[in-house]
Parts: C-alpha cells; structure tokens; sequence
C-alpha cells in the first residue's frame, strides 16, 4: 500500500468550553467505537451527503476549518465571526451538534482564533492577536477535556499551523501581513515548535532574512517581490504548511509571492523558494471564460494572458518515495487600504491595491479618468498610461499606433482583473520602458507597454514535485465539466451547473458573475487514501460543492466526482439561508474509514459564506 499524508489547516484556539469541565461528548452517554469495515480499493468513489450543522450566520465566516477527533468522535471548527471553536458531537452523521465552544481571549486580550490542527488526542491552535502585525500565539489543548496544556508566542499572524507526521513538532504558518496602510510590515516566518506529547518544548524560527540580498535574484526566477519598500522576509507570507511522510521537510504556500518555501525542519532553515511560474491561458486546454458582461459560455484560449498560480491550500503524498506537492490555485491579490480615501486621492504611503480592470489599464485616454476613484496612486506613478502590445494582442485588436482596439470591450478582456504589477516592459535595471501613446518607443513618453497581463489564480488544482517542478495541471477542466451537460449540483443532483456557471456564493441569480475574476476559485484541498488509490478533494469557493480527482498517478489524474450541496441558485442567500444549503466552501478534512462512526470514510467541509460545517460520506462504486 503506498503512503500518503495530508496536511491539514489548523486553527488556533484557546479557552474552556461553556459549561463543561471535561469532554464535549458527555461521559455518561460514552463514545461507540468506529464501526470497522474491511479495507478495500475502490474502482471509483462519489460523494453523498450525510449531515450538517448550522450556525444559522450568513456571510460572516461562521465555519471555516474543521478536524476531526476519532477518539471522541467530535468535529472542531474555526468560527472567525466569535474568534473561537466550535465543539460538534458528530457520534449522529446526520445530526451533528454543538456542544460548546472554545475562545482564546485567556491567552491574549482581543485575541482570536484563526486555524486549528489536531494530532493523537491534541488539539492545536493557531492565535491571531488583538493587532494582527504583533506576534500572535499556538496553543494546544487536550481534545477529551478541552483544557489548555501550553502556549507560546509565535510571528505575526499565524495562519495556520499542522502537527508533523511523527507528533514530534508543531509548524505554524505566520504570514505577517501589513498594516493596512503598509506602514507597518512585520517579516512572515515559520514557527517550528519542539513537542513532547502536548507540552512545547524550544521554539525556533524559519524566517528569510538570509534570502534579503537575493531580491534581484527570486524576481528574476519568477518570485513576486513587490511589496512597497519590504524586504525579501518582510515581503513572504507563508499561508499554508505540507509536511512529508517522514516528518523532515516541510513546504510552504508563499501565497502572494507565487511560490513554495522548502524547511529542513531539524535544522529550521528555509532551504529553497521554489518560483511556481504562471499559467499561459493561450494554450490549449488552458481557456478560461474572461468575461462577466457576455452573459454567456464562454470559455476559450486568450494569447498573452497568464494565470498566477497563488496557490491557498497544499498538500502532499509519498509515491515510491517521491513526496508530491498538491495545490489548490486560488490567487490572490494585495488590497491593502482600499478604503482609505487618503489612498485614492493620491497618497501611495497610505496602502498598495494592485488589482486593476483591463479596461482601465490601456484606455486611450489614460489613467486620469480614474483619480479618485480606483487608480493606485502607485501605478500612476509608473505612467500616465499604458498600451497593449500589438504583436501580442493584435487578435482582439490593439494596433501599432497606440489603440486597445476591441480588447478593451467588457464582452472581451475589457472586465478582467489583472495585476498592474507585472506584464509591462522593463529595462534591465527593473524600470519601465516608456512609450508616447501612439506606440512610439520614447524615454521621454508617459506610456506603459504591457506584453502580458498577469491574472489571479489558475482555475485549477496542480501536482509537483518536491522541488517546484509542474508535474499536472487540471487545465480548464474545471470550467468545462461546469459548463457541461454532465454536471449538477444539489445533494440530489439535480440542478443543472451550467445555469449557474462561475456563479458568486453570497448571492442569487449571478450566472457568470466570476468569470471577470477567478472563476469558480479553487481553494481547499484535503487528500485521502482509500486502498492502494489516493484521491484529492477540492473544494471551488465561489461556485461551491467539492471536486474529486484520483491522482495515484500524479502525471495522469482522473476526475471522479463533483458533488456540491447548495441547493437553491436562485434565491437570495442571506434571506433565505436555511434554503440555499452550503456556500462557500473553505476548509475540507478526510476522515478514514477506520476513524469514522460508520465505518465509511468522511469528508468534512466548513462553509464559510453559509456558516455551515458538512459531512459528505465517500462511497466506493
């Protein structure tokens, strides 16, 4: 049988369970053991739903990362809205319940609760403080009595932390976000903890700063580095943690920066950034639908547009003793002081949004017509401008003489949300070519010349290998089976997806609302093992519900199943939130079968738009 390992999101919590002093589940009804099913390797799996508990909150993050403890058969989820745990006796699939909560507000004033690990009866979380530039916390709690066993500062906004496989460490994911004004930028970093059963032993940190004279270096590799006047440490921002099966190297999802951080975790040392590259949407297999204005399909090929991969989720498996990397490609943009008026007046000291319309980028009439609503102040100050490059996007239209042509149009590339960041020419020092607007190369000119347009996310899930290499992309398979007649969402299957193609999840009737953005948004990942198969989990944020993909083979995956439980596409979901189902998928975890009350593995899901946490059962066909 060949090993796997899942990394799992975590959350950090701390505090005591209302009205308890011991376990959730109470001692005197005990905890069945698991049913135990032979183990078997299925020709192919679906998912069906089981059962799901609601806060009955819409839109405010109420659910987001579960785990789950085989020992007493509970659910532990991350509610961001109280910035604690939930507690939910799960020993009912079909009515799991909430027996408590737990907040953190004793380790730190004003602190809360962002992601949360579980490892052999421990319960790990990660702690955000009150200011989420000052260090923050983990914790670990004992899973049976809910009682805090240790804590320890840890780098500014832990996001998520995992156990290794061994139990012999704790990795916290501190991704050091600035301040909204980007005053403050704290260096993002690796807490690697030293464990002894529950009790945290030293504390070491693998940071970037040794990476801080290599800035030129990583840019050119394809590392993004752009934050304004950060270094190459304050500019990382770890976001997600995979270990291998052998507990010695971690990876890390540098989110923003397109990237993955290889750790030596005895040594605590960043050993490599491995650059993911960008997604060439003009190949074929790789098109996207560009536009949310066409009030159509369609999905097609478009030269010189990328995808950044910037991938939220991770996780990994063993294969004939090759660690694989998996990625869940959401993107992601830096929005910081997008609603400091003092930002959009024109003080760059105030924030960096780097998000920007295709339309507005290369109007013929320049950036100007956007002061003081939407133009970067730092943009503005690049040019006056920009300009397509004919030679590259002459198919829609731009021209030698400065004009956008049709590519500007919303039914086109007009509606798109790029990155002004990147995509225009350089010189070899790093600052812009500069052109007159009719296309004229000049040094004196005040325009731009964008060779690429860079977009958020790649719509798709990614394999690669231990050292960054691309190995699988699921192309634009995931459009494609949404916009197919195949497909349907509702736990009885039976709402036509391609009505509701690249919807939103926090609103009704918004067929192809995404498709301007980042498309259905892959966010999530969890894997799991059933037999000698491996198969991953992916859970699509903005069109919800999970894709299913054996990947046993990670140079040739298989689609196996789409299966998502919003049941109502039409109604307003913050109206009718007990009709609509689950939105808005976030963190997913396997349960195997050995682990599960019914002796079937699990999928557990939390939704954070409807605050829903779900169980889906993995049946074998």
């Amino acid at each position: 049988m060949k090993k796997w390992m899942i990394a799992t999101s975590t959350v950090a919590l701390i505090a005591a369970l209302a009205g308890c002093n011991s376990g959730s589940n109470d001692d005197d009804d005990g905890v069945p053991p698991p049913v135990t099913n032979p183990v078997t390797t299925p020709e192919s799996i679906a998912l069906s739903f089981q059962g799901r508990y609601s806060s009955n909150e819409f839109g405010v993050s109420a659910a987001e990362i579960p785990v789950y403890d085989p020992e007493n058969q509970q659910i532990f989820v991350v509610n961001a809205l109280n910035g604690s745990v939930d507690v939910l006796d799960a020993r009912d699939l079909a009515n799991p319940t909430r027996t408590g909560s737990l907040t953190v507000e004793d380790i730190a004033a004003g602190a809360v609760v962002n992601s949360i690990a579980y490892h052999n009866g421990f319960l790990a979380i990660a702690i955000e403080a009150a200011s989420k530039t000052d260090p923050g916390f983990a914790a670990i709690y004992d899973a049976t009595t809910l009682q805090l066993i240790d804590s320890t500062q840890v780098g500014a906004l832990p996001d998520m932390l995992t156990f290794t496989p061994d139990g012999k460490y704790l990795l916290v994911a501190n991704e050091g976000e600035p301040s909204d004004d980007y005053s403050v930028d704290p260096e993002g970093s690796v807490s690697i903890i030293a464990l002894d059963g529950g009790t945290m032993g030293d504390v070491r940190t693998a940071d970037f700063t040794t990476y801080n004279t290599q800035a030129d270096t990583l840019r050119d590799a394809g590392v993004r580095i752009y934050g304004p006047g950060a270094s190459v440490a304050q500019d990382m921002e770890p976001e997600y943690i995979t270990v291998a099966t052998d507990s010695s190297t971690a990876w890390v999802a540098l989110q923003e920066n397109n990237a993955l951080a290889k750790i030596n975790i005895a040594d605590a040392q960043v050993t490599d950034i491995l650059p993911l590259g960008f997604k060439d949407y003009g190949v074929a297999g790789n098109g996207i639908d560009a536009s949310d204005e066409d009030n159509a399909l369609n999905i097609k090929t478009w030269p010189g547009v990328v995808g950044i991969y910037h991938p939220d989720a991770i996780a990994s498996y063993n294969l004939d003793g090759s660690t694989y990397i998996v990625t869940a490609n959401e993107g992601d943009a830096r929005a910081w002081g997008e609603d400091n008026d003092l930002y959009w007046a024109g003080d760059a000291s105030q924030g960096f949004v780097e998000e920007f319309r295709v339309k507005h980028l290369v109007h013929v009439d320049g950036f100007d017509r956007r002061a003081g609503d939407d133009l970067p102040p730092q943009l503005r100050q690049l040019g006056a401008g920009a300009l397509l490059n004919p030679d590259v996007f002459g198919y829609c239209g731009a021209t030698a003489v400065g004009e956008p042509g049709n590519c500007r149009e919303d039914e086109l590339l007009g509606r798109l949300n790029i990155t002004w960041v990147d995509g225009y020419r350089k010189n070899s020092d790093g600052s812009p070519v500069m052109f007159d607007a009719d296309g004229t190369e000049n040094p004196t000119g005040d325009r731009l010349m964008y060779d690429k347009l860079y977009s958020y996310g790649a719509r798709s899930f990614a394999i690669w290998d231990e050292n960054g290499a691309l190995v699988w992309d699921s192309g634009d398979q995931f459009e494609q089976y949404l916009a197919s007649a195949d497909c349907f969402a509702g736990s009885n299957r039976d709402i036509p997806c391609v009505d509701y193609f690249n919807t939103g999840h926090d609103e009704g009737d918004a067929f192809d609302s995404r498709s301007d953005a980042k498309g259905p948004e892959p966010e999530g990942i969890a894997l799991g093992q059933l037999g000698d198969k491996t198969f991953a989990f992916i859970g699509l944020e903005r069109m919800g519900g999970i894709m299913v993909y054996d990947i046993t083979d990670p140079q040739a995956p298989a689609f196996e199943d789409y299966f998502s439980t919003r049941e109502d596409f039409e109604l307003d979901p913050e109206t009718n939130l007990a009709a609509v189902g689950d939105l808005g998928p976030e963190g997913l975890y396997f349960v195997p079968a050995a682990d599960s009350p019914s002796g079937e593995a699990l999928l557990v899901v939390g939704n954070e738009v409807s605050g829903t946490t779900v169980i889906y059962q993995i049946d074998q066909l």
